[in-house]
C-alpha cells in the first residue's frame, strides 16, 4: 500500500511497531526494505506506535510514540490501519469444530474438520507445515492448495495436502524480498540446531552489464547439514521469486545444503552464473559450517 499510494502521488508516512517494516525476514534484511521505502520518499518510523487518531479541522490528527517515548504527531488526510489476519470461524465453532490456540479450525491432511461432511481451507484453518507440524500460516498459495484438496474430498476424493513451507515474496518499489522455510529462532523452537550464513552473489555474471547483488541468508542444521530455510533480498530484475522457489523445492525434498550446491541449474551470462546465486550462497554456508556437520555425523568432538 505504501508503494501504491506513493505511485498515485500521495505522501506516505508508515508507522511500524516492530523494529523493521517486514517482520517475516530477519531485522537486518528488513532494513534493506526500509531503505528502499525511504529512497522512494516514504517517511518510515519503526519501533513506533500510534496512540490516537482524532478528527481535525481539516483531515485527521494522529498521535504516536517512538521507542524512547517521545511524542510523534501527524496531520493527514487518510489513515490505513493494518492489523494482520484473524480466523473467522464463528460458524464452524458454533457447529462444534475444534480450534487451535490461534483460533483457526483444526483440520487433518484431507482438510476434514471432524464434523460430518465438513471440510475447511484457507485463512480459517490450521496449516500443516513440513518442518513445524501444525501451525497457522495464512498465505494465498496455501489457501489455493488446501481449497483444491477440500473440494476434491467433498466430492468423494481422497486428496491430501502435502504441507506448506511458508514460501512468500513481496515487491516493494524496485526491491523484492522473499523467504521460505525457517529462520534461526523458528528452527531452534522446532528442535533443530540451526546456523546461518549470509552472502551477496550477483544475479548474473558481473562482466555482462546490469549485474546486481542479491543478499541471501541460508539456514541449515549444524548437525546434519539439512537445509532449513532461506531469505533473499534483491533488485526487481534479479529473479528473486524464482530463486526462492529453488530453495523451496530443495526444502520440500529434505535436501542438504550440499545437495543444493550440486543441482544442475541453467546458465547464460545475461541471466546467471555457472554456479547460480542460490548455489554460491549455499557454498558459502558449506564452507563455514559443513565441517561441523561432518564432525557431528562421525561422532568427533
Amino acid at each position: 500500500m505504501a508503494e501504491g499510494l506513493t505511485a498515485r502521488g500521495i505522501d506516505v508516512t508508515q508507522v511500524e511497531m516492530l523494529p523493521e517494516v517486514l517482520p517475516t525476514v530477519d531485522v537486518d534484511l528488513g532494513a534493506l526494505v526500509r531503505a528502499e521505502l525511504v529512497r522512494q520518499g516514504v517517511d518510515v518510523h519503526t519501533d513506533a506506535t500510534v496512540t490516537g487518531i482524532s478528527r481535525a479541522v481539516q483531515g485527521l490528527f494522529v498521535e504516536g510514540r517512538d521507542k524512547a517515548g517521545a511524542l510523534l504527531v501527524w496531520n493527514v488526510d487518510l489513515v490505513l490501519v493494518v492489523v494482520g489476519v484473524r480466523p473467522d470461524t464463528d460458524l464452524l465453532v458454533r457447529a462444534g469444530a475444534a480450534t487451535s490456540p490461534r483460533g483457526a479450525v483444526v483440520v487433518d491432511e484431507s482438510m476434514a474438520t471432524g464434523l460430518p461432511h465438513v471440510w475447511a481451507a484457507g485463512d480459517c484453518a490450521v496449516t500443516h507445515h513440513r518442518l513445524l507440524g501444525t501451525t497457522y500460516l495464512p498465505l494465498g498459495t496455501t489457501a489455493h492448495k488446501q481449497g483444491r484438496v477440500a473440494g476434491e474430498n467433498a466430492l468423494g476424493g481422497r486428496a491430501r495436502f502435502a504441507g506448506s513451507l511458508g514460501t512468500q515474496v513481496v515487491k516493494v518499489f524496485d526491491l523484492v524480498a522473499a523467504r521460505t522455510g525457517l529462520r534461526e529462532h523458528e528452527a531452534t523452537s522446532a528442535g533443530f540446531t540451526p546456523v546461518s550464513t549470509t552472502a551477496t552473489p550477483d544475479d548474473h555474471k558481473a562482466y555482462y552489464p546490469g549485474a546486481t547483488p542479491i543478499t541471501i541468508r541460508v539456514t541449515g542444521d549444524s548437525q546434519t547439514g539439512r537445509l532449513l530455510g532461506a531469505q533473499l533480498v534483491g533488485a526487481r530484475g534479479a529473479e528473486i521469486a524464482k530463486r526462492v522457489d529453488t530453495y523451496a523445492t530443495a526444502l520440500f525434498h529434505e535436501m542438504t545444503v550440499t545437495d543444493l550446491t550440486e543441482l544442475d541449474l541453467s546458465y547464460t551470462p545475461p541471466l546467471g552464473s555457472p554456479w547460480d546465486a542460490v548455489q554460491m550462497a549455499s557454498q558459502a554456508w558449506v564452507a563455514e559450517h559443513q565441517r561441523d556437520a561432518e564432525r557431528s555425523t562421525l561422532g568427533q568432538p
